[in-house]
């Protein structure tokens, strides 16, 4: 099969044409923090505190470790692929090129569409922060001006919203490594004023809580928060060396996101009970009892409340920052593919998919609206569509990754040319497919266990299943997209 790049550079340009492209200004350090910054979040100053009631300190750190095992095998999948082929958008054209353009269709849409449902949630999630200092001012001056800020810092250029990123995600690790330096001061009992100790991993069902079950259940929460790992294989296309600079990035940011997390839950469960009512109680509209602030309450920091609300802040704003950034890529790709409107593909001369851009900011603003009709409900049920994209986008990592190689190794290529090599496969690939099918399937598993089964619970939480269904077979039936023959799959690069 004749090279697309070969093809490419072979036509001719008309005259006034213009090459539409993205720049590659990323840096390693922009790559870094971009991973982390997506992956640490509310999913973990607030979060942490349910899973650890629920399963117990080890329940919570088992069910860590087994995500972190998913995770692990299903970033070496993208970075195996994203630095031989470094393209923005990243998991959805790879699905395209190596499995079928139906699944990429799928999967890009439905990803671009959880992008801008986020980028809604950050908004409403910033205004609800910004009432525990200034209670009467209403909530949509705030979101309406963050809504700005975050567009501002991704119209500009890339490397503004890669800047903007990497300052984002020091604050989070720095509050992280201030509470881990803490925790541990307190639990050996260097610092006055705590008990310290290791009592409360051995109280009452600790450190286990309801057993295998609990953290099954766990399980589910904490793949969310993982979530946003994948990001970096999006950035792959901006990056300045991709070769040199995803791989490393991704070994990086894997065990230290993994270290903050178990080493955080762990400081948790010796310092508070898993009995403890205030871990339930732990959201956005009660930043006082995050297991974070309370821990820093112990230590006898008084401010520790509205600090932490000042870091759940960025966190937030980080949040909102990349999901406007990550849509926006990913709509750019489904329009220089095809399989969106082609005014989607223009770009400045900054290398930004403005059209793309203004698109997703507005779809998320509209979404943002829809919280303020009818209680919500609308917005709610946005959400829930919005909920197993992740894991879908995970999935077709794995089944890309295995087509992939496959596909490598059938047109007679060197293994040994691949920039990076992911480790243990196909082992990799499929126990990570596996882990993931089972948190996607098992969302709401409660709603088949209550002696009677809960069907609207069911739709609320699927919902997202078939309307991916919908675009895959829509675009199959209306297309005639077959699966992708090894020998005819598409290797070349941007």
């Amino acid at each position: 099969m004749q090279n697309t790049a070969l093809r490419q550079k072979n036509q001719k340009i008309p005259p006034g044409e213009k090459h539409e492209h993205l720049e590659r200004k990323l840096k390693t350090r922009h790559l870094s923090m971009i991973a982390i910054g997506g992956t640490i979040g509310t999913g973990l100053f607030l979060a942490s505190g349910t899973t650890i009631h629920d399963a117990g300190p080890g329940g919570a750190i088992a069910s860590y470790l087994i995500a972190g095992i998913m995770v692990y095998f299903i970033m070496t999948s993208l970075a195996e692929m994203a630095a031989f082929i470094p393209i923005s958008g990243s998991f959805s054209t790879y699905t395209s090129r190596f499995v079928d353009p139906a699944l990429g269709f799928a999967v890009g849409w439905n990803y671009w569409y959880n992008n801008a449902v986020i980028l809604a949630l950050e908004l409403s999630s910033a205004s609800l922060i910004m009432k525990y200092w200034l209670p009467n001012i209403p909530s949509i001056v705030w979101s309406a001006t963050f809504l700005v800020i975050i567009f501002g810092l991704n119209v500009l250029s890339v490397k503004g919203y890669g800047e903007s990123e990497f300052w984002f995600s020091i604050i989070k690790v720095a509050t992280i490594i201030i509470f881990i330096v803490v925790g541990l001061v307190m639990i050996f009992e260097i610092m006055n004023g705590h008990t310290g100790g290791f009592g409360n991993l051995k109280l009452g069902e600790a450190p286990f809580k309801g057993g295998i079950l609990s953290i099954f259940s766990v399980f589910m929460v904490v793949g969310f928060a993982f979530q946003g790992t994948e990001y970096v294989g999006v950035a792959a296309g901006e990056s300045e060396n991709p070769e040199k600079n995803i791989p490393k990035a991704i070994k990086q940011i894997f065990w230290r996101i993994l270290l903050f997390y178990v080493l955080a839950i762990f400081i948790i469960g010796c310092l508070i009970s898993y009995k403890d009512p205030n871990l339930l109680s732990s959201d956005l509209a009660n930043i006082a009892v995050s297991p974070f602030t309370l821990v820093f309450q112990h230590a006898g920091l008084a401010f520790a409340a509205s600090a932490m609300n000042a870091v759940i802040l960025t966190s937030v704003l980080s949040a909102g920052n990349s999901a406007l950034y990550v849509g926006s890529r990913v709509l750019w790709v489904l329009g220089t593919e095809g399989k969106a409107p082609s005014f989607l593909k223009r770009v400045n001369n900054g290398g930004v998919p403005v059209s793309a851009l203004v698109v997703t900011t507005f779809v998320g603003m509209l979404c943002f609206l829809t919280s303020f009709f009818g209680d919500g409900t609308v917005y709610s049920w946005l959400l829930n569509a919005a909920g197993l994209s992740g894991y879908l986008s995970w999935l077709s990592i794995s089944v890309a990754h295995l087509r992939f190689r496959k596909a490598y190794i059938a047109q007679g290529r060197d293994i040994h040319a691949l920039p990076y090599i992911a480790k243990w496969f196909p082992i990799g690939p499929i126990l990570a497919g596996i882990l993931c099918f089972i948190a996607m399937l098992g969302t709401n598993y409660e709603a088949f266990t209550g002696g009677k089964i809960d069907w609207y619970g069911i739709l609320v939480s699927y919902i997202g299943l078939p309307l991916f269904l919908l675009g895959y077979v829509g675009y199959k039936m209306l297309k005639k997209s077959k699966m992708v023959p090894l020998q005819e799959a598409d290797f070349s690069r941007e």
